[in-house]
């Protein structure tokens, strides 16, 4: 009752805001169109051209995300950006993603930011995206490699900025939209927003819910979203409130050994272990720009439980993070030189509290300074850029009592140099950093404190742009001293079974190769590719010579929109991940994987019906294991099959 009713109401929001504002449905013929548009991005924490940055920065618009059918925002990264994806543990769809080769701390080296709001964890944990719904996302930002010096610890990897529509910044207007989805593994979804704007005042109500029996027994999962955004702005003053809540419910299948696997890749051995997350998110923030100055203002918390059942054993905690962000950019510009100074403070606080007779509180708080110029040599557009950041960090657990501070350091220095009419080149090189988090330093060998993890990056690219092609191309290197993870075969004497410990690892190197085209083929084709090489490795010690774990050398990501008549367009794309390794002994192989994707969509008035298909060759495969037994991969968490998903969409 309690679903029908939510439904119910997710169908009446759009359709009440219709008939109470006319206008709304006051929407021209709908139509396909696409150009190659100037890039803006806003991963560089002030908005500027992408062409100019010494940053290899991915943008994904609201229409690519549509077209790729992507289900939730990592979907749509890994199928349009060609990241690495491993399957989440829940039936969300919150699948986790790695820029950069980090393996199983993946998470723990990229940071990822929401409307300004961080979500990252202190401790193991992936923050939980899917319940943001596709619908409400204007971009996504992805900026490869060190962002140490803007976004602090854990940047190594990059950073991935998501904007939704009502945290754009631009005018917002009278409108309304619904989505409902019906699919294969019993998927129902529904999605409904709208926007009430005027007199420079808005407001933004966006929700959704998305349930599935998903492809494996005790799966089944069902999310709940809901958004709110009010702001009020003029010509140089922006502010608002933000409010978020996901709840999400589902079955924890567990892995399968490589003979259950063969036998039956949908089987599960833990038919009663099930999971529950639940996350609330407020915020309020001012933009305001005076005569050269830009100012910004961003302070958030976070709530987030999770309780969890394995094999009759409940496992639950609470988490209580807030922030506080304050920038300021300052542009000058003389005959010759052009000037843009950026600065800030962060001021991040977290909380995790685990109940019971050995429960704990784990703390994690950071304050933090930086400082970014980027001067410009006008006659040639020569930019160099210069940025620094000091950042206090103070961890904290109370049982068993453990404490630490440090502060840490992160620089980059970078130059963009054009040539010829359409391109440039660009380089940068500087240093990152991170310290072990609550699960980390919690659970480390006895007497022994984890060092801080730095990391020397370098960075050297290429970049092309003309009318119909936008190209990039990147090399890159980071040498990384005392990495944090987890080493299953170390000799622990406070381990139950006497194996396994979180430490610093001898030194490891991150290398490899970026290419990314977007290419208008015609008026009615448009292609994207995604192609990369990889190689994470240790340098020394027990381990030197093998790979890091979880990490494909290869990856592949084409897509193309053929737009083959006025109001009607086909989407495909295949994806192809290269082999890796889920042991530290380099002894077993997960097997490489390709799957395929397409998508058709037909307009109508003012609104949209499609029909996509993800693997459609229904490739057997999985991108997640843990284990290695006589050179055979165990501990495998399957993918899913063919699956099929119709969609109408509804603009009023």
């Amino acid at each position: 009752m309690k679903t029908r009713v939510y439904c119910a109401r997710l169908v009446a929001l759009p359709l009440a805001l219709a008939a109470a504002f006319p206008t709304l449905a006051q929407t021209p013929p709908a139509t396909f169109s696409a150009a190659l548009k100037e890039t803006v991005v806003t991963a560089t924490r002030f908005a500027e051209p992408n062409t100019v940055t010494a940053y290899g920065v991915s943008v994904i618009t609201a229409e690519e995300i549509k077209n790729s059918g992507a289900a939730t925002v990592n979907e749509a990264i890994s199928k349009l950006l060609g990241v690495p994806a491993r399957i989440d543990f829940f039936g969300s769809g919150n699948s986790t993603l790695d820029l950069r080769g980090f393996g199983p701390a993946a998470t723990s080296n990229q940071v990822l930011i929401v409307d300004g709001l961080r979500l990252n964890e202190a401790d193991l944990s992936s923050p939980l995206l899917s319940g943001i719904s596709v619908e409400s996302v204007q971009s996504i930002e992805v900026l490869r490699g060190n962002g140490a010096v803007l976004y602090g610890e854990g940047a190594t990897g990059g950073v991935i900025v998501i904007t939704t529509k009502s945290g754009k910044g631009a005018e917002r207007t009278n409108s309304a939209q619904l989505s409902t989805s019906f699919g294969s593994y019993g998927l129902r979804g529904t999605s409904a927003s709208a926007t009430l704007g005027g007199g420079g005042f808005s407001i933004d109500v966006t929700a959704s819910q998305r349930q599935t029996n998903n492809h494996r027994d005790n799966f089944k999962s069902k999310i709940d979203g809901l958004s709110f955004t009010g702001q009020w702005q003029n010509d140089w003053l922006r502010m608002g409130v933000r409010y978020g809540r996901d709840d999400l419910q589902s079955g924890l299948p567990g892995s399968l050994s490589a003979a259950q696997y063969a036998a039956n890749p949908r089987q599960t051995l833990n038919p009663f272990d099930k999971g529950e997350i639940t996350s609330e998110r407020y915020g309020v923030f001012a933009e305001a720009k005076l005569g050269d100055w830009q100012l910004a203002f961003d302070a958030g918390k976070r709530v987030k439980s999770n309780i969890a059942t394995y094999s009759g054993f409940v496992d639950s905690y609470q988490v209580d993070a807030d922030s506080l962000g304050l920038r300021a950019r300052h542009e000058s510009k003389s005959q010759l030189l052009g000037n843009a100074l950026s600065f800030g403070i962060d001021n991040n606080n977290w909380q995790r509290r685990i109940p019971g007779a050995f429960g704990s509180v784990s703390d994690a708080r950071s304050q933090a300074f930086y400082v970014k110029d980027d001067v410009t040599w006008l006659p040639t557009g020569t930019r160099l850029s210069v940025g620094l950041r000091t950042e206090k960090l103070q961890k904290s657990l109370d049982s068993p009592p453990l404490a630490f501070a440090n502060r840490q350091r992160a620089w980059d220095v970078g130059l963009t140099q054009p040539f010829l009419t359409n391109a440039a080149i660009f380089g940068r090189f500087g240093q990152s950093y991170r310290l072990a988090n609550a699960d980390e330093f919690s659970f480390a060998l006895p007497n022994t404190v984890i060092l801080p993890q730095t990391s020397r990056d370098q960075e050297l690219g290429l970049r092309w742009r003309d009318e119909s092609t936008k190209a990039e191309l990147r090399m890159y290197r980071s040498d990384i001293k005392n990495e944090i993870g987890y080493d299953p075969a170390i000799v622990n004497a406070n381990s139950f079974s006497g194996f396994g410990a979180n430490v610093n690892f001898d030194p490891t190197r991150r290398q490899g190769v970026e290419l990314e085209l977007k290419q208008s083929m015609s008026a009615a084709i448009d292609v994207r590719a995604n192609a990369a090489w990889r190689s994470a490795r240790f340098q020394s010690g027990v381990y030197a010579g093998k790979d890091v774990p979880l990490v494909p050398r290869q990856t592949l990501a084409v897509r193309a929109d053929w737009r083959f008549a006025p109001a009607q367009q086909i989407s495909a794309g295949v994806q192809w991940v290269g082999a890796q390794r889920p042991d530290f002994d380099s002894a077993c192989s997960m097997p490489s994987y390709a799957t395929l994707d397409t998508r058709y969509a037909y307009k109508f008035a003012n609104s949209e019906l499609s029909l996509g298909v993800t693997n459609l060759t229904n490739h057997k495969y999985y991108s997640q294991a843990f284990a290695c037994a006589g050179g055979v991969t165990q501990g495998i968490y399957p993918d899913a099959g063919r699956a099929a998903t119709a969609t109408l969409r509804v603009h009023f």
